[in-house]
């Protein structure tokens, strides 16, 4: 038999206050367009609902909103001290060589003066070679085909962090 319930974690994030789902939402993604629209559409009564209304959101973000977004990561490799998401998140990058961690910094130095911004990806189960390959890989890409796949490697990252936030007990 399977319950039609709220889970837990979605009836607490349901029940904040406006100010701290916002802080809530805002340290998933840094994006205040797309943190609003998700509040604006509590209460959720699934997470697959909420799962939804991220990935429109993400879908709606412009370019400015998307910049937003990504100056709240750090570059892979270089996870934000004292930040546990961060850390966890970019764990495929914590046992590699230093010369993959060179590497990476040299790749991710001449991708960040290509496109302007850090290298975005969903790093979460990656090693530092799949980072390492990803970049290599992108870093050829036009600039508005990059945009769009960082995009998508943001909705990524959006959906573990909500998960994360909304599915605990």
């Amino acid at each position: 038999m399977t319950s039609t319930s709220t889970p837990p974690g979605l009836t607490r994030f349901n029940a904040l206050e406006e100010h701290a789902a916002f802080a809530a939402l805002h340290e998933a993604c840094a994006s205040t367009a797309w943190a609003r629209r998700l509040l604006a559409a509590r209460p959720y009564t699934t997470s697959d609902e909420l799962y939804a209304v991220s990935d429109a959101a993400m879908a709606d973000l412009t370019a400015e909103d998307l910049a937003e977004a990504m100056a709240g990561h750090p570059p892979i490799g270089r996870p934000k001290e004292g930040d546990p998401t961060s850390a966890r998140e970019q764990r495929g990058m914590a046992g590699a060589t230093e010369e993959l961690k060179a590497e990476m910094l040299e790749l991710n130095l001449a991708y960040q003066e290509k496109f302007g911004h850090v290298f975005l990806i969903c790093a979460t189960g990656r090693t530092g070679e799949q980072m390492r390959d990803a970049v290599k890989e992108r870093i050829g890409n036009a600039p508005e085909q990059e945009r769009e796949i960082v995009r998508t490697e943001l909705g990524k990252i959006n959906r573990i962090r909500l998960a994360r936030l909304v599915e605990e007990d």
